[in-house]
C-alpha cells in the first residue's frame, strides 16, 4: 500500500527550477517509487493537497507526464498512472545496463577527480534519504547522481536516453526495503562507486555498477 504521508516538495539540484518543474520532478519520483500506484486515478486537487502545493502546477505537471506516457488523462476525473509490465522493466533495465555499466566504468580512466568529488554530497543525500525512509528524495537524488556521472562522459544524448529510461522504470520494492532497513546498504553503493572511480579501479566500478543495477529487477521492481 502507498504510504499515507508524502513529504513536501524537496529542493532539486543547484539551479532554481520553476515550481511546475519541481512538482513534475516530485511526481515522477513518486511514480518511480510506487507511491502513486499503476491503474489508480488521481485528481490534481488531491495530489496538490498531498504535496502541499496549489492545484494549478500539479495539473500542468501531470499534463507534462501525460506527454511522456507516464500517466493518461481521465476526463472530469484526473490522471491514471500507466502500468509498466515485467517485460518492459526487463527491457529498460537491459538497455540501462548496456549503457550505464561500461560508460561509468570508463570514467575511471577519464573523469576529473574534482568533478567526481562534487557528486559526493549527492551520494550522501541518497544515504540520508534512505535512512529517513524518504523515498521521493531518494529517487530524485539517485537520478541526479547517476545522470551526473554519465554527464562526465560528455555525451548529452546518452544522458537523455538514460534519463528517459529511469523515468519509465518502477521501483515498487523500495517501500519494503526501507521498512526492512535494507535500503541504506544499497544507498551506500553510490559511495562505493565514487571511491572506486577515484581509485581509478575500472573493474571495481564495473562490479559495483553491475551489482547496483541488478537490484532493480532482483529486489526493487517487485509488483505492489
Amino acid at each position: 500500500m502507498a504510504p499515507q504521508h508524502t513529504p513536501a516538495l524537496p529542493v532539486l539540484g543547484s539551479r532554481k527550477p520553476s515550481h511546475r518543474e519541481r512538482v513534475a520532478d516530485a511526481l515522477r519520483a513518486a511514480l518511480i517509487a510506487g507511491e502513486l500506484l499503476p491503474g489508480e486515478v488521481y485528481s490534481a486537487p488531491g495530489l496538490a493537497a498531498r504535496f502541499g502545493v496549489s492545484a494549478t502546477p500539479v495539473r500542468e505537471a501531470m499534463l507534462d507526464l501525460a506527454k511522456e506516457g507516464l500517466v493518461d488523462t481521465v476526463p472530469n476525473k484526473g490522471f491514471r498512472v500507466t502500468a509498466v509490465s515485467d517485460k518492459q522493466l526487463d527491457e529498460y533495465t537491459h538497455i540501462r545496463a548496456l549503457i550505464e555499466i561500461p560508460t561509468t566504468a570508463g570514467l575511471a580512466a577519464t573523469a576529473d577527480p574534482v568533478a567526481l568529488e562534487e557528486l559526493r554530497p549527492v551520494a550522501q543525500e541518497i544515504v540520508t534519504s534512505a535512512a529517513a525512509g524518504d523515498l521521493i528524495a531518494y529517487v530524485e537524488a539517485d537520478l541526479r547522481f547517476h545522470l551526473g556521472l554519465l554527464a562526465l562522459a560528455g555525451n548529452d544524448h546518452l544522458v537523455d536516453v538514460v534519463r528517459d529510461l529511469r523515468r519509465r522504470s518502477r521501483l515498487y520494492g523500495l517501500t519494503a526495503l526501507a521498512e526492512q532497513g535494507r535500503l541504506e546498504a544499497s544507498a551506500e553503493e553510490h559511495l562505493e562507486i565514487l571511491d572506486a572511480l577515484l581509485a581509478r579501479d575500472e573493474e571495481a566500478v564495473r562490479a559495483v555498477m553491475t551489482r547496483h543495477l541488478g537490484h532493480i529487477r532482483g529486489l526493487w521492481a517487485s509488483a505492489p
